[in-house]
């Protein structure tokens, strides 16, 4: 199983992890992290978290190889704060969340995340729910879709591509990946579509909606920040600008002084920034791990530490 995890060295080293400490992995995929943080706890323990079974089994037997002082979780990291408790666990030294979906999952056509390879209509990160990208495709009306492709795909040519979709649709349902970027090729146009490459951003779009990915983000990164110890760290990898700016906007609220006491010559404690930024702007890829990857290239690395209790 080929799998290359992003800014592995770099998240590491940012976690300052320490072998009695207790961390978790959000987003285990095919435990390239997960993997490295066990071998450096022998005294702690990790937690992980993935809504894909076919990573958590080939997942759990790798760790298994390590040492077995981990408990996996198969569910959506939306639910890291309630299954913690479950474990009496309230705190922790260290969380991170690596938001991209794995090579595993691009590269198996069947799961339908590539638009480069024909396969059905699917995207679901979690295999047990029912809606996948042919409800979207299919189900959505022209107005949802417009909005979805330019909210979440950021594609100008957004209402053009609906309409295309909804016109092909008439016809017999749409079904497989590849007959979806015919239809967004007539939909824009040869030229268009051979220079801007829109089923990238209709692809991303589409994967964002199914698995409700930006606004699991926006609610669980508050709660992951309410688990830190102090001193813990949490650390984010995001893939394109649309993550990227909500943990930028949270972080940003979390590491300032309220904004009704700001000014104030003695900041009340309960108004006082619990974290800090731990790098101001984001890390990327080097120029190395560049060539050995080139899926790292939109990748940023943010991270936080805890200053308050």
């Amino acid at each position: 199983m080929k799998h290359y995890s992003v800014l592995l060295k770099e998240s590491m080293e940012a976690l300052e992890i320490k072998e009695d400490g207790i961390y978790v992995d959000a987003t285990l995929g095919y435990a390239g992290h997960s993997s490295n943080i066990l071998e450096k706890i022998p005294h702690g323990f990790l937690y992980a978290f993935d809504a894909d079974k076919d990573a958590i089994n080939y997942s759990a037997e790798k760790l298994s190889r390590i040492r077995n002082n981990f408990k996996i979780f198969h569910c959506n990291f939306i639910k890291l704060k309630e299954s913690l408790a479950k474990e009496n666990i309230n705190k922790v030294d260290g969380i991170i969340f690596d938001l991209g979906v794995s090579s595993p999952q691009i590269d198996e056509s069947v799961r339908g995340f590539s638009f480069m390879k024909d396969a059905p209509l699917d995207m679901r990160m979690d295999q047990n729910q029912n809606f996948s990208a042919f409800n979207v495709v299919n189900e959505y009306s022209k107005e949802e879709l417009t909005e979805l492709f330019y909210a979440y795909g950021e594609e100008k040519k957004s209402k053009l591509i609906a309409t295309a979709i909804i016109q092909a649709r008439e016809n017999k349902k749409i079904t497989s990946t590849k007959d979806l970027v015919s239809i967004i090729e007539k939909g824009v146009g040869a030229k268009y579509f051979y220079k801007n490459h829109p089923e990238r951003q209709i692809f991303q779009a589409i994967r964002i909606e199914v698995n409700n990915e930006l606004n699991i983000i926006e609610t669980v990164l508050p709660d992951a920040i309410s688990l830190l110890k102090k001193g813990g760290r949490i650390c984010v990898i995001t893939f394109h600008s649309l993550e990227d700016r909500i943990v930028k906007r949270v972080f940003k609220k979390y590491s300032e002084v309220n904004e009704m006491v700001k000014g104030l010559p003695e900041i009340p404690i309960e108004y006082k920034p619990i974290i800090k930024l731990v790098n101001k702007k984001p890390i990327v890829a080097t120029d190395k791990e560049l060539n050995e990857n080139s899926r790292s290239k939109s990748a940023k690395l943010r991270v936080i530490e805890r200053v308050l209790e």
